[in-house]
């Protein structure tokens, strides 16, 4: 095979999944986020009939064209016998009003993302949960980009979410290979745990990198977009699609 050829298979497969995300109907296109739906999906457990302690995070496509090629994820929390959630995520057009880009407040945990339905990705409930919140939110206090942002390749809201499962590992948390700024490490590090805590990860400001764990499977970072082999779903990843054939 020549060189063009193998140039123009590599593109073919690098773009191949954002450009099915882009026409299989997967994203919406909203040009106005003030009017884009952010209702709640009913997915999350409601508050006042669920005394026991609920984590739960979240994963919807990312707002307009942002989502063909990754997603925006979110935490939500809910100590034992507490009538509302807390939801801990980062969200970039703070900047723009100079106040910082973590938002921790009591809100409804399952609302759409700007048009996108969300999906749950992690549930702990009960003595676990009630363990992990306190560590969930002394993560969250710590995050050390709270004035800085950048849709690629980070640091973002996925960088955030990595962040949070990077210190609390007992959440086992296996990100969408979709969440484009989870391989931003913090603090300019070259090697860190992958965010379940069952692997490593090098990874060079996000753009280029290698993870293999446990629950990840074996990933390759390629200017943010994500190949790889999920051994235990038995499934690939591809960018813009996640995981396929689980």
């Amino acid at each position: 095979m020549s060189r063009k050829k193998k140039w123009l298979l590599f593109f073919i497969l690098l773009f191949s999944g954002p450009m099915y995300a882009a026409f299989s109907g997967a994203v919406s296109y909203s040009k106005d986020w003030r009017t884009a739906d952010r209702n709640s999906t009913a997915i999350a457990p409601l508050a006042a009939e669920h005394p026991d302690a609920i984590i739960q995070v979240y994963s919807a496509r990312a707002f307009n064209w942002r989502g063909i090629f990754g997603v925006h994820t979110w935490i939500s929390t809910k100590e034992k016998n507490a009538k509302q959630y807390k939801v801990h995520q980062v969200v970039g057009w703070n900047l723009s009003r100079n106040v910082s880009v973590v938002v921790s407040k009591s809100d409804q945990p399952d609302r759409s993302w700007y048009g996108h339905e969300p999906v749950i990705i992690a549930d702990i409930r009960g003595t676990p949960a009630e363990q992990l919140i306190p560590k969930i939110q002394i993560a969250v206090n710590r995050y050390p980009y709270d004035f800085t942002y950048h849709v690629w390749p980070g640091p973002n809201s996925n960088t955030f979410t990595a962040f949070v499962a990077r210190e609390v590992p007992e959440l086992n948390l296996q990100l969408p290979s979709t969440a484009i700024g989870k391989d931003f490490l913090p603090n300019n590090s070259l090697i860190e745990q992958t965010p379940s805590g069952t692997g490593y990860q090098i990874s060079l400001l996000g753009v280029v990198g290698v993870a293999a764990a446990k629950i990840e499977g074996l990933e390759l970072n390629i200017l943010g977009l994500n190949f790889g082999v999920d051994f235990d779903q038995k499934a690939i990843i591809l960018p813009g699609l996640d995981r396929v054939g689980g």
